[in-house]
């Protein structure tokens, strides 16, 4: 027997001795399912947490490796009904080679099955019909002896029965154990045919509940499914040339470099050293059109070279490459739950109880053993268990091939309920690619010198403001001198020792701390720049002010219609927030409508999310991800744009856009509300269904073999309603 694959995740843990590991774990169809394999990997000794996944199949177990027994937890899983497979548990299909997102629509999830599962479900319930009303159940009860009806019963429902046996050793119950008792009740007042067809449908119900949970899965296993596998890598031959040689994507080295020919998948994240090639990036960002790479370009896994050829050199590699961290995260989003979700999953937990209390009072009212059954058959806990991460899975599935990387069901429900929509400028409303269009000089500065000093300390700056002085500079042909000491002010600016003097270049609070206008020396020049709406960037030497450069960005051509879609959508208040002045910040705020506060820090943008927050409101913010990182995280949602290759995005926000574009914004919401419409349909079906199922069980109006019957159909009416999410349009 094989030891199941461990994969030792990369963050830390507080006990450096801990670490994350993965184990497959195959058999799970519902919630129950997965409380059930928790709470045996708990049990085990040296096992300090664990999380278990319906969608991806596996435990995440927290524990020491050296202590840690696998086959101890193999046991616990095998006892609890379920299995850790021998294959490795990173196997998978093979990856599809045109780059393109699956073609996964709610006919493939449904349609072909469902109508065949109908059939069957049709074929069964014809039998029942037809036995009862022409009298061949009670004939054929009648003819064959009950020992060998009662034999046929139990070899048929072995599968079911063990399982019901095992969790009643560890003192569970599950919704065969109900079940079960109805078959029991059946055989004792001597009618085995009734028992055979629960049996029968209870067979029935388990494959439509295991169907149902794997078309769940496939939303996101054909996003594993995508992943390269292989690469073509430059290594040293023994002749001393270096030759191309194909490997599996695990054995390639940060820093080495891959090929890459027309028709394949970039294998890993990374730079463009040498050649050029238009790009498919869909499987990142959903985006259909193709993009142009060449030298100094940055790529990403699973995108498609169409036209052309690259040398890249490894950036990121497998689940740290930007599309290895999409799938992590989608595999492991019901880890954040929803609200509506965890009410359901309580539910469901006393679900059974309150069943077998109402069959205790069907009895003791009625003496009616066949009704008691037909309660305890009819039940539909496992429906109740699937109303909502099954529409979650599938939700989320078809996000994220469209760009949207949503981290779980939580932040969907909070979507719902948001009211403040905070947003930061640069690099979010705006393109982020600014450009200098004047340079005003102080004090007899040649306005050459002020822009050569300001580029020379934004030398090592990686803001998008330094960089466009930067752009300036070289654009003049001016030579830079190096600074020789560099530190960066955050929400303020940079200084640097340049020539053996202090030069600052920032925002107007870094010259003047105190946030007035400034001094009339800056002249009317600057006041009249403001005016512009433009961006100032102030240059000093030594103190003194040498210089000012101003800055002109544009705001993205999607912005005003998607800011007019979300107000629709019931947003009510939408805000700006900047680092930049005021008068930057109402021209552009005007031109939108909307709110505005500016000369912000980074931790004045989170006082003003946790006030809105202290309020009752539910708040939103979308943020480029870096400079907003802390903002992002304590937001009841923080959405990064564009965060394609960049992990602090990942890491702090709750949903990233891995496009820059904000027409997924209120797409975002339109998502989300009928995700949760869905939900709260599953959940009311299923209810309601239950209720009446057993009010009309408990007055004997449905005998054993109907109720055995409806008790499968609410599972095909979630699959077919949660479906429907697939076509997000």
């Amino acid at each position: 027997m094989t030891t199941p694959s461990i994969h030792p995740l990369r963050a830390p843990l507080p006990n450096r001795q801990s670490r994350r590991i993965e184990i497959p774990v195959h058999g799970m169809d519902c919630a129950e399912c997965c409380r059930h394999v928790q709470q045996a990997i708990a049990a085990v000794p040296g096992v300090a947490g664990v999380e278990v996944f319906l969608a991806s199949e596996k435990a995440v177990v927290e524990a020491d490796p050296a202590q840690l027994d696998l086959e101890a937890v193999r046991r616990a899983v095998a006892d609890a009904g379920y299995r850790v497979p021998d294959e490795p548990a990173g196997a998978q299909a093979a990856p599809r080679t045109d780059g393109a997102a699956p073609v996964f629509t709610a006919q493939e999830f449904t349609r072909p099955i469902l109508t065949t599962l109908a059939l069957a479900l049709g074929a069964i319930l014809l039998l029942v019909v037809v036995g009862e009303g022409m009298g061949l159940l009670d004939a054929l009860t009648e003819r064959v002896p009950w020992w060998i009806g009662g034999l046929l019963v139990l070899v048929g429902g072995y599968p079911v029965f063990r399982q019901v046996l095992r969790a009643a050793r560890r003192g569970k119950i599950i919704a065969h154990t109900l079940m079960s008792l109805g078959v029991v009740a059946a055989l004792a007042v001597g009618e085995w045919a009734t028992a055979a067809i629960v049996v029968l449908l209870m067979r029935f119900g388990d494959y439509v509940e295991r169907f149902t949970a794997e078309r769940a899965r496939r939303a996101v296993r054909d996003l594993a499914e995508m992943a390269p596998q292989t690469a073509r890598v430059e290594r040293p031959a023994p002749d001393g040339t270096t030759s191309e040689q194909p490997l599996p994507v695990a054995q390639v080295q940060l820093g080495e470099v891959v090929v890459v020919r027309p028709g394949e998948q970039i294998p890993v994240d990374g730079e463009v050293i040498g050649g050029q090639a238009t790009v498919n990036q869909a499987a990142i960002t959903g985006e259909s059109m193709p993009v142009e790479a060449g030298p100094g370009a940055t790529v990403y896994a699973a995108t498609l070279v169409q036209l052309g050829h690259l040398r890249v050199r490894a950036t990121r590699i497998g689940p740290d490459s930007t599309f290895g961290r999409v799938i992590k995260l989608v595999e492991e989003a019901e880890a954040h739950r929803a609200d509506v979700q965890r009410v359901a999953d309580r539910f469901s937990a006393y679900f059974l109880p309150f069943v077998a209390a109402i069959a205790a009072l069907t009895f003791l009212i009625s003496r009616n053993l066949l009704a008691t059954a037909a309660v305890l058959v009819v039940a539909c806990s496992c429906s109740l268990a699937l109303a909502t991460p099954i529409a979650m899975l599938a939700s989320i599935g078809a996000a994220a091939r469209r760009g949207l990387m949503i981290k779980g069901g939580k932040y969907l429900e909070a979507l719902t309920q948001v009211d403040v929509l905070l947003i930061d400028k640069t690099g979010t409303l705006t393109l982020g690619r600014p450009q200098i269009d004047a340079v005003v000089a102080l004090n007899g500065q040649p306005a050459e010198s002020v822009l050569g000093l300001a580029a020379a300390a934004e030398r090592y700056s990686e803001h998008p403001l330094a960089e466009a002085v930067r752009d300036a500079a070289q654009a003049r042909g001016l030579a830079l001198a190096a600074p020789s000491r560099f530190e960066a002010l955050p929400g303020l600016g940079v200084r640097a020792q340049v020539n053996g003097h202090t030069v600052t270049v920032g925002n107007r609070r870094l010259l003047l701390p105190n946030g007035s206008d400034g001094p009339p020396a800056l002249g009317p020049d600057v006041a009249a720049l403001e005016q512009q709406g433009k961006t100032l960037i102030y240059v000093t030497e030594d103190d003194a002010p040498v210089g000012v450069l101003a800055a002109a960005d544009a705001i993205r051509p999607e912005v005003p219609a998607a800011i007019a879609e979300l107000r629709a959508l019931g947003v009510k208040q939408i805000e700006l927030l900047t680092g930049d002045n005021a008068r930057t910040a109402a021209a552009l705020a005007g031109r939108l409508g909307i709110a505005y506060r500016a000369d912000l820090l980074p931790e004045d943008k989170v006082q003003i999310v946790r006030a809105y927050q202290a309020q009752g409101y539910r708040v939103a913010m979308v943020g480029d991800g870096v400079n907003d990182a802390p903002a992002l995280a304590q937001a009841d949602v923080g959405i990064a744009m564009g965060a394609a290759g960049s992990a602090i995005a990942v890491e702090a926000a709750h949903v990233a856009l891995l496009r820059d574009d904000w027409r997924l914004v209120p797409e975002l919401w339109r998502i989300a509300r009928r995700t949760l419409r869905v939900v709260k349909l599953n959940i009311g079906f299923t209810a309601v269904y239950n209720l009446v199922g057993l009010s009309l069980a408990a007055v004997g109006l449905l005998p054993p073999v109907f109720a055995a019957a409806a008790q499968s159909l609410p599972d095909l009416g979630i699959l077919a309603n949660s479906s429907r999410l697939l076509r997000q349009k």
